[in-house]
C-alpha cells in the first residue's frame, strides 16, 4: 500500500537531520574575502562562554543579535577588525540586560532575535556607528543584493581573526519553502544562486545588510546556501517597545 504522505515526511526528516544541533548556521563565510578594515562600523563581536557570535549596533547602547546566542554573560566588542589584536579603535562593553524575543523557540528557531542593553553607551566615531533598521514591515524584493560579514570560519578548519564579508541575494519565499518547509513570516532566505556563498559558524547573530539597512539576523541553515535570517521588519513593534523601556 502506498503512503501518499511519505515523500513529505521523508523530506521533513532529512531537513531535521541536516540542521545543526543548535539550530544555528555556525560554519563559515563561504566564498567571502577579508573586509576593508572598519568598513562595517556597526559590527559587534560577542564573546560567549564557550563560543562567539556576531551582532550589530542599532543605538549607542543597544546591540541586536540572534536569540540562540544567549549563553551566559556576553562581552561585546565594537570597532574591531582583528579581534585578536588590541586595536585602539575597539570599545568593550558588558551587557546590562538581555531581551531575547519572548516567543523564541529553540526547537523550530522561530523568532530568533535578541536585543542587548549595554552597560554604557559607546562613543560613536568612524570606527563605531549604528546601522539603520527597516521602516516598514514589507518583504524585500527577490534578488535584492545584500552583504553579510563575520569573524567565523572561512574554511572547514581555518578560523579568521579578521572580519570577512560576502554578497548574497534574497530568495523568494516560494523557493525558500522548498528548502525549509517551516519558514514563517519572521524569516527570510538569502544566499547565492550560482556560487557557494553563505554565512555560518561564528557569524550567527550578524546582520544581513541590504541598501545600508539591517534587514535580517543570521539564524540557521544547512551546510550549503541558502541561509535563513530572522526578518527584522517583522519585529519592529517589539523592537520599539523594548528599546523604549
Amino acid at each position: 500500500m502506498r503512503c501518499p504522505h511519505c515523500p513529505l515526511l521523508l523530506a521533513l526528516l532529512l531537513l531535521l537531520s541536516c540542521l545543526r544541533a543548535d539550530g544555528a548556521l555556525r560554519g563559515q563565510i563561504i566564498g567571502g574575502h577579508e573586509a576593508k578594515p572598519h568598513s562595517h562600523p556597526y559590527m559587534a563581536y560577542l564573546k560567549l562562554r564557550m563560543s562567539a557570535c556576531g551582532g550589530f549596533l542599532v543605538a549607542p547602547d543597544w546591540v541586536m543579535t540572534a536569540a540562540h546566542c544567549l549563553e551566559g554573560n556576553i562581552t561585546v566588542i565594537l570597532g574591531a577588525h582583528d579581534i585578536y589584536e588590541p586595536e585602539q579603535s575597539q570599545q568593550v562593553r558588558g551587557v546590562l540586560k538581555y531581551y531575547p524575543h519572548p516567543a523564541y523557540n529553540p526547537n523550530t528557531v522561530a523568532n530568533d532575535i535578541m536585543l542587548l542593553k549595554l552597560t554604557a553607551k559607546v562613543k560613536l566615531n568612524k570606527y563605531v556607528r549604528t546601522i539603520a533598521l527597516p521602516k516598514t514591515s514589507s518583504d524585500l524584493p527577490t534578488g535584492t543584493s545584500c552583504t553579510i560579514a563575520g569573524w567565523g570560519l572561512i574554511d572547514e578548519d581555518e578560523r579568521t581573526s579578521k572580519l570577512f564579508e560576502t554578497e548574497v541575494s534574497i530568495y523568494s519565499r516560494r523557493k525558500c519553502i522548498l528548502f525549509y518547509p517551516h519558514l514563517d513570516n519572521g524569516m527570510v532566505c538569502a544566499g547565492s544562486f550560482h556560487e557557494m556563498k553563505d554565512s555560518s559558524q561564528g557569524d550567527s547573530g550578524g546582520p544581513l545588510v541590504c541598501n545600508k539597512v539591517a534587514q535580517g539576523v543570521v539564524s540557521f541553515g544547512y551546510d550549503s546556501p541558502p541561509g535563513v535570517y530572522a526578518r527584522i521588519a517583522n519585529y519592529l513593534p517589539w523592537i520599539k517597545k523594548v528599546m523604549k523601556k
